[in-house]
């Protein structure tokens, strides 16, 4: 089968190539997907520039992708939740990348049935997004009439994590810029600041959580607008202790990793906050969620929060190359492969 394959660590033009490659057979508890739609997500282009060779080294020439959608052409024995010819989706595990290829097999237990209402494109944007949102919430125990700040509103996980947090009852605050502003309104947020014209720490004040998305001086800069005991999860700040941990890594990457959070620590010190980084875990139980609320908000005439947006933000992103030039690439060597202009 044709596959895209990582050749090495480096530039995306330079290190990705087509190559025909073994077509995989499912395990007992596995199932064979034959391949509609791959999602693009910038985790792609940051394995492929080696900028988490310190959480996983690759041996090459290796695959690439981890979101996915189409149909069961074969399952294991042991397999009993899935049928041929079911339509599917999933987060594929960490160690287990591949779908940017033609077929690609998937523990069972990390799929789940597409929501009826999406078509192939629209299900395989979701899994990241929507995972990564779910157990954010869920670590900051985001409840009815929380108050919470969204940071990039309009970006992926943004137009999906406002509406998730407004479907709980809370009380929404995003930033965005001034084309967004009117877009992020209608996807349900409370108060719209266009970081472009205020400072959004001028208006947001003693909040519940901050839910960061874009790391850096926005990691810091939210201990300074949540409540004493309040809570920062953030996606792309500083590895907690308990996260390092997790991961598995060694006492001296962890005592690295405890000097470069030497500031949040502090900072969770003098407000006694709550302060954790998420890694997203693929699940197909929450994925299965997701589709039944699809499922019951599409047959109550209401959309479920973000899904055809989170493809429609990528198709823009792609239409008007905007956004990392990482994705760019891959947008363009994954339509080379499946012959879309």
């Amino acid at each position: 089968m044709k596959a895209l394959l990582i050749k090495g660590y480096g530039d995306i033009e330079s290190n990705l190539s087509f190559e025909e490659i073994k077509k995989p057979t499912c395990g007992k508890k596995q199932i064979l997907v034959e391949i509609y739609s791959a999602g693009v997500n910038p985790i792609d282009y940051k394995i492929i520039e080696g900028q988490l060779k310190a959480l996983q080294k690759l041996k090459f020439p290796a695959p690439i992708g981890f979101d996915v959608a189409g149909v069961v052409i074969e399952k294991g024995e042991e397999v009993t939740n899935f049928n041929i010819g079911d339509k599917v989706y999933s987060r594929v595990s960490g160690d287990q990348p591949g779908t940017f290829a033609e077929f690609i097999a998937i523990d069972c237990n990390l799929a789940s049935h597409m929501p009826n209402n999406l078509s192939f494109k629209e299900a395989s944007s979701l899994p990241l997004v929507g995972l990564t949102t779910i157990q954010s919430f869920e670590k900051a125990g985001l409840k009815a009439n929380d108050r919470i700040l969204i940071h990039a509103g309009s970006g992926g996980i943004g137009t999906f994590a406002i509406q998730y947090a407004k479907s709980k009852g809370a009380f929404v605050y995003t930033t965005t810029s001034t084309n967004n502003v009117e877009w992020v309104k209608e996807l349900g947020a409370d108060v719209v600041i266009d970081y472009k014209k205020d400072n959004y720490q001028d208006i947001v004040k003693d909040i519940d959580v901050v839910y960061d998305t874009l790391g850096g001086k926005f990691t810091t800069d939210a201990f300074n607008i949540i409540k004493e005991g309040g809570k920062v999860i953030s996606i792309a700040g500083d590895i907690d202790k308990e996260t390092s941990i997790e991961l598995g890594l060694n006492t001296f990457v962890r005592f690295l990793l405890s000097l470069k959070r030497m500031k949040i620590t502090k900072l969770i010190s003098m407000k006694s906050a709550y302060y954790k980084f998420i890694l997203m875990n693929p699940s197909g139980s929450q994925l299965k969620d997701l589709k039944l609320a699809s499922d019951a908000a599409f047959e109550g005439g209401v959309p479920l929060p973000g899904l055809s947006l989170v493809l429609a933000l990528y198709l823009e992103t792609r239409a008007h190359n905007e956004g990392k030039n990482g994705n760019q690439s891959l947008f363009k060597a994954y339509d080379r492969m499946t012959n879309q202009n």
